[in-house]
């Protein structure tokens, strides 16, 4: 639960909401320390105080002579806490009813329920974290995997705040001498150097672009990969699906276009969340409903970063496969990777019709869906190529579509910059778009804010945080 003040502070539970062995109720404000003293009374008689910074205080909450619970209280001073105020942890028993009681006693003594988010505001506002940092913090919360996590807690930390702040202050020194130009117009000078701002323009851009290409695959991680399974209907795609998650999810048939629909499942792999897409078999007909699945396996294909392609080893054309293939290919995003996997490994070989290493120039994993075996195979190639894709991403790793789009409009904002300085703007004309790229950089971080920005990034934070 997590509580407010009316002064400027505020209260709420920061554990979910239920029962549980202990909740943890926080107070946040310039009299969080008076509002508890109010309702607290501890075992040696002390008053909490400005004095007790990182103090841990055992005793009781009470309500007149009432006593509510046995509590244990930690205080953190201004500067010194998460939010910058003075802020204090009530850690009473999990009881709903003793959380109601507590929040209640805490309103009446000036305080108010927090709102989505605002103790991170708090902190954002104080300057004990940036922008970026702060959406750090519900994206460390968010994350359900070893990968997402150690990408939340780099953002929280602030490696992408100060490369982007590093951009930033170089630009404004240029900004600010090309200002100084526009007071000394009529002498017609220049302070900014043109050409090491035109350096400048490049180093940006260099920075800039591998971020964007590491979005791809910081949003896939934070999401999950996508990995649609598809093929000709009866090629084993749902067994495949069943046999990777361990359990009859999907419906297994003979009848051929069992399948009509997307059914997508999420596993946690070495660490990366795996999102696996079974979709309806490719082939033609005159069924509506068909029809309707076979155009949602393309649209998922489109959006995978992986696909399973499983060719069924016991009826095989050749030239029909080979020519789907290809036709595929061309729809597909050129960073899309296809894995063939000839399927009903498990059969007798005078079964099978398909027999060969390659086919459209990718390799061919054979690989029984019915018992699991060759699976690790498709696994292993499946990892190696997320850890190629880590190798060749920046350092910094982008996962929030916000701070995407910013880089997007900065890198506009930059190409017309270096339009103006090839074609010799003037320095009036110039400060206006180096301003606007300032301006994209400084949303990321929250040099520049708005109440709109902070609302929208704010309001899907939990309550307690």
């Amino acid at each position: 639960l997590t509580i407010a003040q009316q002064n400027g502070g505020g209260s709420s539970i920061s554990t979910p909401v239920g029962t549980g062995a202990i909740s943890i109720i926080r107070i946040s404000g310039n009299n969080a320390i008076q509002a508890c003293n109010a309702i607290f009374k501890a075992y040696n008689d002390q008053r909490i105080s400005e004095k007790n910074h990182k103090k841990v205080v055992i005793g009781q909450i009470v309500e007149s002579n009432t006593i509510i619970d046995e509590v244990v209280i930690t205080c953190f001073i201004s500067p010194h806490s998460y939010t910058g105020e003075n802020l204090i942890e009530i850690a009473c028993h999990g009881s709903d009813y003793i959380q109601k009681k507590i929040i209640q006693l805490l309103l009446s003594q000036d305080c108010r329920l927090a709102k989505n988010g605002e103790f991170t505001l708090r902190a954002f506002l104080s300057g004990k974290l940036d922008l970026s940092q702060a959406e750090g913090v519900a994206e460390l919360i968010a994350s359900d995997n070893d990968k997402s996590h150690d990408l939340a807690m780099k953002q929280m930390r602030g490696g992408f705040s100060n490369e982007i702040q590093k951009l930033r202050s170089k630009f404004i020194k240029f900004a600010s001498l090309i200002e100084l130009e526009l007071d000394f117009s009529e002498e017609d000078v220049e302070f900014a150097d043109r050409i090491k701002l035109m350096e400048l323009i490049n180093e940006i851009k260099d920075t800039i672009q591998p971020l964007l290409e590491s979005f791809k695959f910081g949003n896939a991680i934070k999401h999950g990969i996508p990995i649609s399974i598809v093929g000709h209907p009866n090629a084993g795609k749902s067994t495949l699906l069943n046999t990777i998650l361990n359990e009859e999810r999907a419906i297994v048939s003979d009848i051929k276009g069992t399948t009509r629909d997307t059914i997508e499942e999420i596993i946690t792999h070495n660490g990366y969340k795996l999102r696996f897409i079974d979709t309806a078999g490719i082939h033609s007909t005159d069924n509506q409903i068909e029809k309707i699945g076979i155009s949602k396996t393309f649209k998922k294909m489109s959006e995978s970063a992986f696909i399973l392609y499983l060719i069924d080893k016991t009826d095989f054309d050749h030239k029909s496969i080979e020519k789907e293939l290809q036709e595929i290919q061309k729809k597909l995003d050129t960073e899309t990777v296809m894995i063939l996997v000839a399927n009903k490994y498990d059969l007798n070989n005078d079964e099978i019709l398909f027999k060969s290493e390659t086919l459209c120039d990718l390799p061919i994993i054979y690989m029984s869906a019915i018992n699991g075996q060759g699976i690790n195979k498709v696994f292993e190639m499946i990892l190696s190529t997320i850890e190629t894709w880590k190798k060749l991403s920046h350092e910094i790793i982008l996962i929030n579509q916000r701070h995407y789009e910013s880089l997007i409009k900065t890198l506009e904002s930059i190409g017309d910059v270096t339009r103006g300085l090839q074609s010799n703007l003037s320095g009036e004309l110039l400060s206006i778009d180096i301003k606007r790229c300032l301006e994209y950089l400084g949303e990321i971080t929250g040099e520049i804010t708005n109440e709109n920005l902070l609302d929208s990034i704010f309001k899907d934070f939990c309550i307690g945080k």
